[in-house]
């Protein structure tokens, strides 16, 4: 009775482990709510794929944030529920262009909506990027050269020697 316990309180702390260390796009830099007028606003430049508004963010905050697809592609369809965007089939991919209703929204919200867009063109630019976005950047690079298809042993032994250095240095500052 009381393996049958502690396997399954094993099972769950390991389930329970995996989905906070999961590996993510980028620091959340938005809420959903936030990212409704940054999104409509791009469509509103000009008629967009849900790829190329995903390309336009990382863009616009010099690579410092790049939403995934999960996120984007729901927002484009409730966008399209609330009447403020219109979708086209364009071969495989779908085009999205602003409505009218749309339009309205963002003049209603203008103070907002700059200030949201703003926010996203200065996030890449402070000198060398903010603290969360270069320890995202870090992740990524060891995660991509220590885990990946060409990793060898004796990269995932440089990674670890760069690591340590790095800790040691940033222990040293008062």
């Amino acid at each position: 009775m009381f393996h049958f316990f502690r396997g399954r309180h094993r099972l769950h702390h390991e389930h329970h482990h995996h989905q906070r260390g999961g590996g993510g796009r980028g620091p959340k830099m938005f809420d959903s709510g936030a990212m409704r007028y940054v999104v409509l606003q791009l469509i509103a430049d000009k008629p967009r794929h849900g790829y190329e508004i995903i390309k336009e963010l990382e863009a616009l905050s010099g690579g410092s944030y790049s939403p995934s697809p999960g996120a984007i592609y729901p927002l484009l369809s409730m966008l399209a529920d609330m009447g403020h965007v219109d979708i086209v089939k364009d071969g495989n991919k779908k085009l999205y262009s602003v409505l009218p209703e749309g339009l309205a929204f963002l003049e209603e919200n203008r103070a907002m909506v700059d200030a949201y867009m703003a926010r996203l063109s200065c996030s890449g630019g402070e000198e060398g990027g903010d603290l969360r976005s270069l320890m995202h950047a870090l992740k990524e690079a060891v995660i991509s050269r220590g885990r990946g298809p060409r990793s060898t042993r004796e990269h995932v032994d440089a990674i670890r020697a760069i690591l340590k250095h790095a800790t040691n240095e940033i222990n040293k500052l008062n």
